[in-house]
């Protein structure tokens, strides 16, 4: 059994880890839930008993804690993770922080446990937009290698937390947005996060960068376009890949129906194919619309369907959690 800490446990992705532990029935001696000095004093019903907030300060390194879930922003995770996994914590980190620090492993357990070890007990939780899209990359690469892979996500407003959900309901009742630049209610924006000097933006980077680290392939081509739609939960992306070595349409399907963590939903003569409403509580990924790209050889396009708080974060991070007690991971 486990003292486990969520730090950031009043957010929607920290909400999620809760739920997330709890359905998984993870081997927890003492939940610890820690958020600002606004919510501290509060309590939690977790699996019938209330669970009192504690404000989040120093006195977090005097605290037993085994594993620490965070997901309460980069410069908290800056200031606390480090030190708690020099105590010897677990720490699951699911802000962008340490992503792409090479000493820090960046896992999603279907693609990467293998890097999993005791003695790099701090663990990067990926983008929730790249840890659907290399379930699904993984597989292809392990058979045929890739050449390049061409993303263009939908993503919900959910990834940009409750502020995101409230600018989607405030357009529906024809007020202005307060996070967004422009009104998401009946529009889409192709924009997320800030944009850099080549042009893209930090969301865009992070996949391509995160795919690369991910899938130990620093040379592969990747290219992003990450556009926010007016869908309350769960992300979609559009992926363009070529292939290393030749295969047939259903050579590449029978090996996305045997991936880990995969669901192929691919029936367009029945109108079969995975939406959001389909990934929304799950923690698979669907894949669909697979089909050749006519135009480029040994290129394929793939649908790619997923809840991006719990595959896209929360139920990632329990699930690199149980990897690393030696627990066999959920999905």
């Amino acid at each position: 059994m486990y003292n486990v800490a969520v730090v950031g446990a009043t957010g929607a992705v920290g909400q999620k880890m809760i739920e997330v532990l709890t359905e998984y029935e993870f081997p927890i001696n003492e939940l610890m839930l820690y958020a600002s000095a606004r919510s501290a004093g509060k309590t939690v019903t977790v699996n019938g008993q209330d669970v009192v907030i504690r404000e989040l300060s120093d006195a977090i390194y005097a605290d037993p804690i085994d594993i620490a879930l965070f997901s309460a922003g980069g410069s908290i995770s800056e200031q606390y993770a480090p030190r708690l996994s020099e105590q010897g914590v677990i720490v699951i980190d699911n802000s962008s922080a340490f992503r792409m620090q090479a000493d820090i492993p960046l896992i999603v357990p279907e693609v990467n446990r293998v890097e999993l070890s005791p003695d790099k007990p701090l663990i990067a939780n990926p983008n929730c937009s790249t840890i659907q899209s290399v379930v699904a990359l993984a597989p292809l690469a392990e058979v045929y290698g890739l050449t390049r892979v061409a993303y263009t996500s939908y993503q919900a407003v959910s990834g940009s937390g409750q502020k995101g959900i409230e600018d989607l309901e405030r357009g529906a009742r024809g007020e202005e947005p307060q996070n967004y630049p422009y009104p998401i209610y009946d529009n889409v924006l192709p924009h997320i996060d800030v944009f850099l000097e080549n042009g893209y933006t930090k969301e865009e980077q992070k996949m391509i960068d995160e795919t690369r680290k991910i899938l130990n392939a620093p040379n592969l081509g990747v290219t992003a376009t990450c556009v926010r739609v007016p869908v309350r939960n769960s992300h979609a992306v559009s992926i363009t890949v070529t292939l290393d070595r030749e295969a047939t349409l259903a050579e590449v399907k029978a090996v996305l129906s045997d991936a880990p963590g995969v669901v192929l939903m691919d029936n367009p003569g029945e109108l079969v194919y995975p939406t959001p409403l389909d990934a929304n509580g799950t923690d698979d990924v669907y894949i669909g619309r697979v089909r050749v790209d006519e135009s480029q050889p040994n290129t394929f396009h793939l649908w790619c369907v997923a809840d991006n708080v719990r595959k896209g974060a929360a139920a990632n991070a329990v699930q690199i959690a149980q990897c690393m007690i030696g627990q066999t991971a959920t999905k």
